[in-house]
C-alpha cells in the first residue's frame, strides 16, 4: 500500500477524518534501527488524547498512540463485489430482519426494539438503523430498561464492512461499556446456482409449518414455546425442508429426528437460508447440499434471484460449504451485550 510522495513517507489523516476509512501505518516497537511496520485499513472511529481508534471490517477495535503513526491516508470505501448481486447494507440489513421476526417490537426513533422470549440474539437485540432521537448514551439507557423490563439481557446488533455500516456505532459501544458477544458474516450469491447443485431433491419434503420431526433435529429448539414457533414462521413466504431419518417404509417413525432440515425465507428478489442442520451421523453425505438445492429451487419458482445467508466466524465447516456453492461475504454483524 502506498503512503509515500516522493519517497517520503507521509500523515495525511487529522481528527477532522473520524468517520472515514483509512489506511494507517505505524511503528510496533520503539522505533529504533530495525524498526518493524504494520499497517491498519479501517474506519477511523476516533482521535483523542493522542489515540487514534480504528474499527476493521471484522469489528476488531485497534487503538493507536499517535506518535507510532508514520503514515496515513483516507482509502476509498471497501471495492463492490464483483461476483454475484448487487446489494446495498440496507437492503440487506431489512430484508434479514424481515427474515427473523420478534414477537414483540417497539420503535426508539430510527430504533427498533425487539423481544422474542430471548429465544436468539437475533430475536431479542434492538436493530439501529438510523437515528434513534436522543443522545446515544441516552438511547441505549432506553434499551437498557425495555430489556431489563422483560426479564431479558440487553443486546445491540450491529455491522461492519461495507458501505454504510456501523463502525462509529460500535466504537461508541465499546465506550459505554458494552461488549461484542458473536460475530457473522452475512454471505451473499446468485440463487440459480444453487438450485442447479446436483443434488437428489426428490428426498426433501418441504412444508409451511415445521412439524415435531423438524423441530426434534432443530438444535436451538431447546425451549418449546409458541414464541419460537411465531419467530420461525415470520417473514413474506416460508418453507421448511426436512430429509427423513428414518427409511422403514411403511412402518418409518414420521416422528423420527430427521437426517436434516433447513428454512428459506422467500422475500422479493432475495431468499434467506437459515437452521440448515444435518445429524452428526449423516454427515459428509451431502445432504446440506440437497437441502439448499431444494430449498433453492422454490424460491427460484416464486421468482427469487438472489440468496443470502449467515453464518458464525468460526463454523469453518458451513464456511466451506457455502465458498463452494458461490457465497462471498458481503458485512459482518455484531452483538453488543450491556455490561
Amino acid at each position: 500500500m502506498e503512503f509515500t510522495i516522493g519517497g517520503r513517507l507521509e500523515v495525511r489523516i487529522t481528527p477532522a477524518d473520524v468517520g472515514k476509512r483509512v489506511s494507517v501505518r505505524r511503528r510496533t516497537d520503539g522505533g529504533g534501527a530495525g524498526a518493524e511496520f504494520t499497517d491498519v485499513v479501517g474506519v477511523l472511529t476516533s482521535w483523542n488524547s493522542g489515540v487514534l481508534s480504528i474499527t476493521r471490517k471484522s469489528g476488531e477495535s485497534v487503538h493507536i498512540v499517535e506518535s507510532s503513526v508514520v503514515a496515513g491516508k483516507v482509502v476509498p470505501a471497501a471495492p463492490a463485489r464483483r461476483r454475484g448481486p448487487a446489494a446495498s447494507f440496507g437492503e440487506l440489513a431489512a430484508v434479514t430482519a424481515r427474515a427473523w421476526q420478534p414477537v414483540e417490537s417497539e420503535a426508539l426513533g430510527d430504533w427498533r426494539l425487539r423481544a422474542a422470549g430471548g429465544f436468539t440474539r437475533r430475536a431479542n437485540s434492538a436493530l439501529p438503523l438510523g437515528d434513534p432521537g436522543l443522545p446515544v448514551g441516552e438511547a441505549l439507557g432506553r434499551v437498557r430498561d425495555w430489556y431489563e423490563e422483560r426479564g431479558l439481557p440487553a443486546y445491540v446488533q450491529t455491522a461492519t464492512g461495507a458501505e454504510g455500516t456501523q463502525e462509529l456505532l460500535c466504537a461508541e459501544l465499546e465506550r459505554h461499556g458494552w461488549r461484542r458477544e458473536v460475530s457473522a458474516e452475512v454471505r451473499i450469491a446468485a440463487l440459480a446456482p444453487v438450485g442447479d447443485l446436483e443434488a437428489d431433491v426428490r428426498a426433501v419434503r418441504l412444508t409451511r409449518e415445521p412439524d415435531a420431526a423438524w423441530l426434534a433435529r432443530y438444535q436451538r429448539f431447546s425451549t418449546p414455546g409458541p414464541h419460537v414457533l411465531r419467530v420461525l414462521g415470520s417473514g413474506p413466504s416460508v418453507w421448511f425442508a426436512t430429509v427423513p431419518g428414518d427409511t422403514g417404509g411403511a412402518d418409518a417413525d414420521p416422528d423420527a429426528p430427521p437426517a436434516a432440515i433447513g428454512r428459506c425465507v422467500v422475500d422479493g428478489r432475495w431468499a434467506g437460508f437459515m437452521a440448515v442442520e444435518v445429524a452428526p451421523e449423516q454427515r459428509r453425505r451431502g445432504l446440506a447440499t440437497t437441502v439448499m438445492a431444494a430449498l433453492a429451487r422454490r424460491a427460484l419458482d416464486e421468482g427469487a434471484s438472489a440468496a443470502w445467508l449467515q453464518v458464525e466466524e468460526d463454523n469453518e465447516g458451513a464456511r466451506a460449504l457455502y465458498d463452494g456453492m458461490g457465497f462471498a461475504a458481503h458485512h459482518r454483524y455484531h452483538h453488543y451485550r450491556s455490561a
